[in-house]
């Protein structure tokens, strides 16, 4: 069995003992590094494949968040994490990348969880990702996970973002999650199958939001090349409402090229914002 496997195990059998929202709740303060990490050819080109890059020569920007992610998941399924894992919904994601990553490049990993707040669901963890080359930072995000749990703060809900143009229907079929989850190793219970999915409160199964924001960045034009005017640097994106699986979603972008959402059943699920080389 996996790293990645090993930590699925321990997660399913430690969370029901973990309770979100106790309080004085602390964070592991370790970090889980890895000197280098080869890429391997076979996963990152089935990665591709499922989100819609088609770019040669330079890693999607999403990629070392995929490398990162066995990682990560030791942290959060460890006894001194103070969440359960299964069930964690994944919020948010700022990634920011200092140069060109290759295929060919060997990174280094470190991964940790940088602090704990209160959010109006429930409470949220951010984990940091970073990679670097010969020790240099070439790329770095931040994620935001959220334990729901009932809690005392009845917090406004953030307004509607107003709606874009829109670009393109994407019909997504319902095994999409598993799709992914093969291929980046995330195979969290809630976006596998429908009934795995309603024992974490969800009516069916919901495709998994690194997904979505992949998708938009290799629409959006990220793998127009290593030179491209279309190379992205940074994006923000922000998970506003599940989809449901199977769906028909509607990718829509900004004139300027740098806001986008996803969005259908008069619901936006996504809104983000990039920036892009000059």
């Amino acid at each position: 069995m996996t790293s990645l496997g090993l930590s699925l195990v321990r997660g399913a059998v430690t969370s029901p003992f973990k309770r979100a929202g106790r309080p004085g709740a602390v964070l592991p303060t370790g970090r889980v590094t890895l000197p280098s990490t080869r890429i391997a050819p076979g996963p990152l080109a089935a990665y591709s494949r499922v989100c819609g890059f088609t770019e040669s020569g330079v890693l999607p920007l999403t990629y070392p968040h995929v490398l990162g992610f066995p990682s990560a998941m030791r942290i959060m399924t460890g006894r001194d994490f103070p969440l359960p894992v299964l069930g964690l919904v994944h919020t948010w994601i700022e990634i920011t990348r200092h140069r060109v990553l290759q295929p060919t490049d060997e990174p280094e990993l470190c991964v940790y969880a940088a602090e704990l707040t209160a959010h109006r669901r429930g409470t949220e963890v951010t984990v940091v990702t970073e990679a670097r080359l010969d020790g240099v930072l070439a790329w770095e995000s931040r994620s935001g996970y959220l334990a729901r749990h009932p809690t005392d703060t009845s917090g406004t809900p953030a307004p509607r973002p107003p709606e874009l143009p829109a670009v393109a229907d994407w019909r997504l079929p319902a095994d999409l999650g598993r799709r992914y989850g093969a291929a980046s190793g995330d195979r969290n219970p809630i976006h596998l199958h429908p009934l795995t999915a309603r024992l974490f409160g969800f009516p069916r199964h919901i495709a998994h939001g690194m997904w979505t924001v992949a998708r938009c960045l290799a629409e959006a034009g990220s793998g127009s090349g290593v030179t491209g005017p279309g190379r992205i640097r940074s994006v923000r994106a922000d998970f506003k409402a599940p989809v449901l699986l199977p769906a028909t979603v509607t990718y829509a972008a900004a004139a300027a090229g740098t806001d986008f959402q996803l969005r259908g059943g008069g619901r936006v699920h996504l809104d983000g914002r990039l920036t892009r080389e000059d």
